[in-house]
């Protein structure tokens, strides 16, 4: 009889939490209309040239994609002005992230740095591949200390993670401080790679222009010791074909692509990519209506008396007044009303929650049912 025995960090991991599907709650609750807001997709789901793409190519899907996804690597490089030996592409920005952790960092020799609370992945990954984490925590109001982050650095870490905008407060650190961070790590640290995650990025700022204030890729001056990791989940609308990619020294990019298990990127979520990439119009909608329904969610929740974090993402956080009741209370009461946000317990904010940009009527709905809930709770 086989006995299970895992590794030890296997044994003690908890997983990554992922937020809850529409179909679990229409089945839990017996509705027929459900708003999903708590995993900062897209609020207007799939460009039109994505759909016609995937119609075109439904019929190639009993092919292998061509290796290292040329194309659409191109198609990366001409949008961002690098050099295509620079770009990778993964099933996700996720295993790009875990691959970095596998190929850079030797088990009981090296380190990863990051701040607690982060994107849950890189703790995660780190933990599976059985390397140290080093955390410090975030300030009070959720800003970085990067001097604080960049003293948890030793000659054994050989990655430090920053999410910029940041998950789940919505956090931008000034770009000065982050290229600040950089220069440290290359002059002290020759071995040491800052992986700086720009998931949503596409959001900062009040305009498209804004983003080159903000993030490092953008500025059009990454340093060598830099990698980018980017995401077609989000602005993109492309979420459930899992595609994402980075901007990596273009030494470590090689090694990438011959560590990296082959074929990860599907060709139908390579065709998508490829034209997404094309439909400015889409993106420039989707920015729109982030930046609007950001604002809009912002000022209504103020108005009901919540605390609300200035957000530079798709998703805001906030912290319900006194005498209202608590987030896992909220949340439940939501769900009840066909509404799903996200509770952050599993990012150690148990008073906290995150709502994702929705569409005019989602914020609406929202807004509508925190109103009644919270009426509710006070009568």
């Amino acid at each position: 009889m086989y006995t299970c025995a895992v590794r030890p960090e296997i044994a003690a991991l908890s997983a990554y939490v992922p937020g809850m599907s529409i179909a679990e709650i229409q089945e839990k609750y017996g509705l027929a209309k459900v708003v999903k807001m708590a995993s900062n997709e897209n609020p207007l789901g799939v460009s039109p040239l994505v759909k016609e793409a995937l119609g075109l190519h439904a019929g190639t899907a009993f092919r292998y994609p061509q290796g290292g996804n040329p194309r659409l690597v191109a198609a990366l490089a001409r949008t961002h002005g690098v050099s295509p030996d620079q770009v990778v592409v993964g099933n996700g920005s996720d295993e790009i992230i875990d691959m970095l952790i596998r190929m850079l960092l030797v088990p009981g020799k090296h380190s990863v740095v990051c701040f607690d609370p982060c994107f849950s992945i890189y703790p995660i990954q780190a933990q599976v591949c059985g390397v140290e984490v080093r955390r410090q925590p975030l300030n009070p109001d959720f800003s970085f200390d990067l001097d604080a982050l960049f003293a948890l650095v030793d000659d054994g870490t050989r990655l430090v993670f920053v999410t910029t905008p940041d998950n789940p407060s919505g956090y931008c650190p000034p770009l000065a401080d982050v290229r600040r961070l950089a220069q440290r790590l290359g002059e002290r640290f020759p071995h040491c790679l800052l992986v700086v995650d720009e998931a949503y990025m596409d959001f900062a700022g009040d305009s498209p222009e804004d983003e080159a204030r903000f993030s490092l890729l953008a500025s059009g001056d990454v340093p060598d010791n830099v990698a980018i990791m980017r995401t077609f989940s989000k602005s993109y609308g492309l979420a459930g074909l899992r595609l994402g990619y980075g901007i990596l020294p273009a030494e470590l990019a090689q090694y990438y692509w011959r560590a990296r298990l082959p074929f990860s990127v599907n060709i139908l979520a390579e065709e998508a990519g490829i034209a997404v990439l094309q439909d400015s119009a889409f993106r420039a909608a989707t920015l729109a209506c982030v930046r609007a329904g950001r604002r809009r969610l912002t000022e209504g929740l103020r108005a009901l008396g919540c605390t609300v974090w200035p957000s530079a993402a798709n998703f805001i956080m906030l912290r319900l007044p006194e005498g209202c009741g608590t987030a896992a209370a909220c949340f439940e009461a939501l769900l009840r009303r066909g509404i799903i946000i996200r509770p952050l317990k599993s990012y150690s904010l148990p008073e906290h929650l995150r709502v994702s940009v929705g569409s005019d009527e989602e914020n609406r709905a929202f807004l509508e049912a925190m109103r009644q809930w919270m009426q509710e709770v006070r009568a």
